[in-house]
C-alpha cells in the first residue's frame, strides 16, 4: 500500500511530462507519414490571384500519387532543414546580435533605467503598458519581423523581478495576439478580403475591440504570474538553470552612459532601416538577417569592442540558440511529407465538407477549430488563406454565414494557434532567442489560449447574431 502511494505522489504534473519538442515533432512526422498511407492523395485546381496561387472551389479530385516510402520519414528532416534555412539563419544571427548587445551592457542599462523611472514596485503597470506596445507592433508590423525585440522584453521581465517567461509573454504573446487579431493584417485579413471580394480591411471596428480585449487578457494573465513570482520565487515554471541572464546591480544604480546611447541609437536606426525595407521594398527574412549582421558589426564598433570580441560574443550567442534553430528545421519536415504525399488538399477538403450540414452558429465556431487543425499542417497565414478561403467563402454563402464572419473565424483559428503549435517556425524561433523551453511555454500559455478562444467565440456569436457585414 505504501509503495502504491509512493508511486502516486511521485507522478509529475501533466506539463512536466510533455516530451522535448524534438521528440514531439518527430512523433508528428511519423503520424503524418502514416496519414500519407491512409489518406488518398488529392488536389484542387488552382488559379492566380494577384500573383498568388489559390484553389478553385468545387474542383477537388483524387490523383494518382505514390505515398512516400518509410525512409522519407528520415529524408524529410534534412529537406525540412533546407526548406527552413532562412528562418534557421535568422535565429542564429539574432542570437549572435543580442549576445553582442548584451556584452556592451547597453541593453541591460536601458531596461534597468526604464524600470527605475516607471516604478519597480508596481510591475503590473509596466506589464500592461508593454503588452499593448508589443501588441501594437504585432498589429502593424507583423509576426517574425519583431524577432529582434524579444531579448529586450526578456531583460525587462528580469528587471521587474520576474523570470524569462514574463518578458517572453509580453513580447511573443503581445506580438502574436496582436498579429492574430489585427484589423489590418495583410497576410490573413488582406488576402482573405481579396478572395472574398470585400473592401480591404473592412470590419476593422469589431476586430479592433477584439484585439484590445485579447491583449487585456494577456496582460492580466502575465500580471498574475508576476505577482506569484514576487511572492514566491519558487513559483517559476522555469528551472533555475534556465535563468541564464540576471541583472548585475540594484535598479537604483542603473543609468545610461554616452556609449549606451550610441549603441541604442545604432540599434534603433537598424530597426528603422529594417522596417523601411519591409514596408517600402517587401523585405522578408533574408533581408532582415542581413540587416542584423550589419547591426551587430556597427553596435560592436560603437561600443569600441575589438573585432575578436565581436566575433567571440556573436558565436556565443549563436551557439546558445542552436537547439531552437534546429527545431525550426525539424518542424518544416512535416510540410515536406505533406507535399510528397499530396494529402494537404485532401485534409482541407475533408475538414471543410462537414461544416455545410451544421447550423450557422455551430458552423462558425467549428470553422475556427478546423482552421486550428489545418494550421498544424499549413502554419503560414497567407498560405492557409490561399488554400482554404476559396473553399470557406463559397461555403459561408451556402450556409448563410456572412463572408466577414468567415474571415474572422479563419483569422482566429489560424492566428492564435500559431503561438502554440510546434510547427510554427516563428514561434519556435522567438522561444529559442528568449531561451524559454517549448514545454514551459505551453504550460504558461495554454490556459490563456483557452480563455482567448472563448472570448473570440463570444465575438463570433455576436457577429452571427447581427449578420455582421458586408456579406
Amino acid at each position: 500500500m505504501k509503495a502504491h502511494n509512493a508511486v502516486i505522489t511521485s507522478r509529475k504534473p501533466w506539463y512536466q511530462r510533455i516530451p522535448h519538442p524534438a521528440i514531439l515533432i518527430f512523433c508528428l512526422i511519423c503520424v503524418v507519414w502514416v496519414l500519407t498511407l491512409i489518406i488518398p492523395a488529392g488536389s484542387y485546381d488552382r488559379h492566380d490571384i494577384n500573383g498568388r496561387s489559390a484553389v478553385i472551389p468545387g474542383t477537388f479530385h483524387l490523383i494518382d500519387q505514390a505515398a512516400p516510402s518509410f525512409l522519407s520519414i528520415f529524408h524529410s528532416i534534412p529537406l525540412g532543414m533546407i526548406g527552413a534555412a532562412s528562418i534557421i539563419v535568422i535565429v542564429f544571427i539574432g542570437g549572435g546580435l543580442f549576445r553582442v548587445m548584451e556584452a556592451t551592457g547597453a541593453l541591460e542599462n536601458l531596461v534597468g533605467t526604464l524600470v527605475k523611472r516607471l516604478g519597480h514596485e508596481r510591475p503590473s503597470i509596466l506589464i500592461w503598458l508593454m503588452t499593448f506596445v508589443f501588441g501594437a507592433l504585432g498589429v502593424a508590423v507583423g509576426y517574425e519581423n519583431n524577432i529582434a525585440l524579444i531579448p529586450l522584453a526578456v531583460l525587462l521581465g528580469l528587471a521587474m523581478g520576474g523570470d524569462r517567461l514574463v518578458g517572453t509573454a509580453i513580447a511573443l504573446g503581445g506580438v502574436g495576439i496582436g498579429f492574430a487579431t489585427s484589423p489590418i493584417n495583410v497576410y490573413t485579413v488582406g488576402v482573405s478580403d481579396q478572395i472574398a471580394q470585400l473592401p480591404m480591411f473592412s470590419g476593422a471596428g469589431l476586430r479592433s475591440v477584439l484585439c484590445l480585449c485579447a491583449l487585456a487578457l494577456l496582460a492580466h494573465h502575465t500580471s498574475r504570474y508576476m505577482k506569484r513570482l514576487r511572492e514566491d520565487s519558487s513559483a517559476s515554471l522555469l528551472e533555475s538553470d534556465e535563468q541564464h541572464v540576471s541583472l548585475d546591480k540594484p535598479i537604483s544604480e542603473y543609468r545610461l552612459s554616452a556609449s549606451d546611447l550610441r549603441v541604442i541609437g545604432t540599434f534603433v536606426v537598424g530597426l528603422g532601416i529594417m522596417l523601411y525595407g519591409v514596408f517600402a521594398h517587401g523585405w522578408y527574412i533574408n533581408e532582415i538577417s542581413g540587416v542584423f549582421v550589419a547591426m551587430t558589426i556597427a553596435i560592436g564598433a560603437m561600443a569600441k569592442l575589438s573585432p575578436t570580441d565581436i566575433n567571440r560574443y556573436f558565436f556565443e550567442g549563436a551557439a546558445a540558440v542552436c537547439t531552437g534553430a534546429l527545431l525550426v528545421g525539424l518542424a518544416r519536415a512535416l510540410q515536406v511529407l505533406l507535399e510528397q504525399g499530396s494529402i494537404g488538399d485532401t485534409i482541407v477538403h475533408g475538414l471543410a465538407e462537414p461544416l455545410a450540414g451544421l447550423p450557422v452558429l455551430v458552423s462558425t465556431l467549428a470553422m475556427t477549430l478546423v482552421h486550428s487543425v489545418i494550421n498544424v499542417f499549413i502554419p503560414s497565414g497567407s498560405g492557409q488563406a490561399m488554400a482554404t478561403m476559396p473553399i470557406m467563402i463559397p461555403l459561408s454563402d451556402l450556409i448563410g454565414m456572412t463572408r466577414q464572419t468567415a474571415i474572422l473565424a479563419f483569422q482566429v483559428g489560424d492566428g492564435l494557434t500559431n503561438l502554440i503549435v510546434p510547427t510554427s517556425g516563428g514561434t519556435l524561433a522567438m522561444l529559442a532567442i528568449a531561451r524559454v523551453p517549448y514545454d514551459r511555454w505551453v504550460r504558461f500559455f495554454f490556459p490563456l489560449l483557452v480563455k482567448i478562444f472563448l472570448l473570440c467565440w463570444g465575438f463570433l456569436a455576436f457577429a452571427v447574431m447581427i449578420g455582421w457585414g458586408p456579406a
